[in-house]
């Protein structure tokens, strides 16, 4: 690809020994990727001085092949894609190489993370281009029932594919916390009404917060991610249809998932100018490595359910019939009702 850097062995250690490096290349110099080209030759241990050298900045290393570069695949469509959201890209590298660290470490990063871009030009451009909707709809999202065995909880937003909105996320949270108190014989089932389990965040949600520091706040205060995953070994999410962004994020979380042969699975986050913003750089990393979920938000793919399962991003592929809908009057039930110990 023209005007990308296209390093030989050689050509990186010159430009890795140049005192200049930061002047160079990264993002924040309008050159946020580089095309690594090894040969079989090549000495590892030199290529892994120059990407130690190369770690520190804002730059995504692509590769045709081999196992030294951050993504590796179709060096043209994944350099475009750096180019198209430099500033997206190559935070979601950063935050994702921190996914071996403790979940509340990459919770923090990741939020952190996420606040930042929401008020960076890339979003602002996404927010722009597709117009601002408006919601009035304020019935339960999740709802929850229980037995001596078991705890289901399921998605009640049918029509909107089950989108999150900050509602979505407070009922989540509220219903996650309250199986942590139950009994821990008690198996979690987490399902979906309707044709999706999750389509994502809601659009209309988007841009809706001026201040980013305090957005952060919130997602730190009410994010059912740390929820989930304190009960992650006795729940098991059960999806179907679309299962995109923040779906996913979420339900990476379980100890299992279960996919209905129907299943698509997107990141879309990055095309948006942003990072997955609920767990998700954590959640899925830990399910299908750093440079995997790279890949992915970078080209933004339809994932199906096969290759979900290939990736180990699903644990089994299964008919999952989407939750029955139920006349509730309730939302999460309070900690005296049905999921108390």
């Amino acid at each position: 690809m023209r005007g990308v850097p296209h390093w030989s062995l050689g050509d990186a250690v010159a430009a890795t020994d140049s005192i200049d490096l930061r002047f160079e290349i990264g993002a924040a110099v309008n050159a946020p990727v580089v095309i690594l080209e090894a040969t079989p030759s090549d000495d590892p241990a030199r290529w892994r001085q120059v990407l130690d050298r190369l770690a520190p900045l804002p730059v995504v290393t692509v590769a045709a092949d081999g196992d030294l570069a951050d993504v590796v695949g179709d060096v043209d469509a994944l350099a475009q894609a750096i180019l198209d959201r430099p500033l997206a890209a190559t935070t979601a590298l950063q935050v994702i190489r921190s996914a071996s660290g403790s979940l509340a470490d990459g919770l923090i990063l990741e939020s952190l993370a996420y606040a930042m871009l929401q008020a960076g030009p890339e979003h602002a451009a996404w927010l722009e281009s597709r117009g601002q909707r408006v919601r009035n709809d304020t019935a339960p999202r999740v709802r929850c029932e229980a037995d001596e065995t078991e705890i289901t909880i399921t998605l009640t937003r049918p029509r909107l594919h089950n989108l999150l909105d900050r509602q979505s996320r407070d009922e989540l949270a509220a219903a996650f916390a309250l199986a942590g108190c139950a009994d821990e014989d008690r198996l979690v089932v987490w399902r979906a009404e309707g044709s999706s389990f999750c389509a994502g965040g809601d659009p209309a949600e988007f841009g809706s917060v001026a201040d980013p520091p305090t957005a952060h706040a919130i997602r730190m205060a009410a994010g059912p991610a740390s929820h989930l995953a304190a009960i992650a070994h006795r729940t098991t999410a059960h999806v179907h249809g679309a299962c995109v962004g923040a779906g996913i994020e979420l339900a990476a979380f379980a100890g299992r998932i279960v996919a209905d042969p129907d299943t698509r699975f997107r990141l879309p986050e990055v095309t948006m100018g942003l990072i997955p913003g609920v767990g998700g750089t954590w959640s899925i990393t830990r399910r299908i490595g750093s440079r995997r979920i790279l890949e992915w938000l970078l080209l933004d793919r339809t994932v199906d359910a096969e290759t979900a399962l290939e990736w180990g991003l699903v644990d089994q592929i299964s008919a999952v019939e989407p939750a029955t809908r139920v006349t509730s009057t309730h939302s999460t039930p309070s900690s005296a009702d049905t999921v108390s110990s």
